[in-house]
């Protein structure tokens, strides 16, 4: 019982012992017809055999008792020869010849002949068969070798260790998948780093306005609030309601399975005009006269937002927002300002959760989350968002938000 159970937690010992069995099956099919085709022969050769002989029998004086042609009959050779004697008289003779015997023992009859030959053709076989079954068992260990190894890096990182990597070896099928599982296995190790990284953040930044709220509650002490005090604590409820919806939106938007709307056509310039008026910037459109997107149209007004609030907030000038199509398949929206910039190794960084640049978090508002938002919607609809500098070469920054047009 305990060898049936090794070898039936173990794949490597059943696929080798499939392939003994299989030898072992050929080398019993190769030895049976092997010597059906030497009896088929054996029983040709018999059949046609050699012409008449002329045979001569003397006694021990030497003196001819029967003289003529002798023929052979058919038959099996283990039986012994037959042969018919006619002499030239017309009499008749037969002469039988026992089967030939080594070293006084018997003659060996039917298929046992081909059994217990020495150093024969089936031993030959067996010796073959043996070579193969031990030249085949490191070959197929070496390789379910790799499959133990994925399965052990499975259960690892099924425990919770989310680092685990399977080593990639050659170009097969295990290879393969021990690629694709590396691939799952960092996508899912970065998903868990940003929904902590979310948590640990949004703790922090949900304390700050909580702070605020708590110390100005206290100044008042009873006493009646001041229409400051009053303004004060009514900016920090909407900081706080404001962070809360991006934090909520954030992690939805997180998850490709939660519904966030439903799709229709957008109209982008209707869109982008009423965006622009809310923070007093310029809407420049390049020869359209209508532009619309397939999309969910809160998320792409959430997208245009941010990018206007982020110029607005940052910008010593006018604001600038370009709206084109670039040939038949993209339209592009291009938000400009007249800030201090992003420097260029800092135009990846600033769409990641929570990030701001060096120096920003001490400004009025903005958490790190408007641009993470704008990114997350543009790959929700298939597109992308990018930062630059401006084209004309003058200080500033200008964000370029690209959607696909319906197909």
């Amino acid at each position: 019982m305990q060898l049936l159970r090794l070898f039936s937690r173990r794949l490597y010992l059943r696929i080798w012992l499939a392939v003994v069995g299989g030898v072992a099956v050929l080398t019993l099919l190769v030895a049976w017809a092997w010597q059906t085709a030497a009896e088929f022969n054996a029983q040709q050769n018999s059949a046609s055999a050699a012409p008449a002989r002329e045979i001569v029998l003397r006694d021990a004086d030497g003196r001819i008792l029967a003289q003529g042609l002798g023929i052979r009959r058919p038959g099996d050779p283990a039986e012994g020869l037959l042969f018919d004697i006619e002499s030239k008289d017309g009499q008749s003779f037969q002469l039988q010849m026992a089967p030939r015997t080594q070293r006084g023992e018997r003659p060996p009859h039917g298929p046992a002949a081909f059994w217990l030959r020495p150093f024969g053709f089936l031993w030959m076989l067996a010796l073959v068969g043996l070579a193969v079954a031990l030249g085949v068992f490191p070959i197929i260990r070496r390789l379910l070798k790799r499959l133990e190894n994925l399965q052990r890096s499975v259960q690892r990182f099924g425990d919770g260790d989310l680092a685990t990597r399977v080593p990639v070896q050659g170009n097969d099928e295990l290879a393969d998948l021990s690629r694709q599982f590396n691939a799952s296995a960092g996508r899912i190790e970065a998903l868990m780093a940003s929904h902590k990284s979310l948590l640990a953040n949004a703790s922090h930044e949900l304390r700050s306005p909580l702070t605020r709220i708590r110390m100005g509650m206290e100044l008042m002490a009873g006493d009646q609030p001041s229409p400051a005090s009053r303004a004060e604590i009514l900016r920090n409820v909407n900081e706080l309601d404001q962070l809360v919806d991006e934090i909520l939106l954030a992690s939805r938007l997180d998850s490709p399975e939660v519904d966030v709307g439903t799709e229709e056509s957008v109209d982008l310039i209707g869109l982008c005009a009423e965006e622009c008026a809310r923070v007093d910037a310029e809407l420049q459109l390049h020869g359209l006269a209508s532009l619309e997107v397939p999309g969910v149209a809160k998320l792409l007004r959430r997208a245009v937002r941010n990018l206007l609030e982020n110029a607005r907030r940052y910008s010593e000038g006018e604001i600038v927002l370009e709206l084109s199509c670039i040939g038949a398949r993209r339209a592009e929206i291009r938000v400009s300002d007249h800030g201090p910039g992003v420097p260029a190794d800092q135009r990846e960084r600033i769409f990641e959760k929570f990030y701001r640049l060096p120096g920003a978090s001490e400004r009025s508002g903005g958490v790190g989350l408007g641009l993470a938002l704008v990114r997350s919607i543009a790959e929700r609809h298939g597109g992308s968002v990018r930062c630059e500098g401006r084209a004309d070469g003058a200080p500033g920054a200008c964000f370029v938000l690209s959607l696909p047009l319906a197909s």
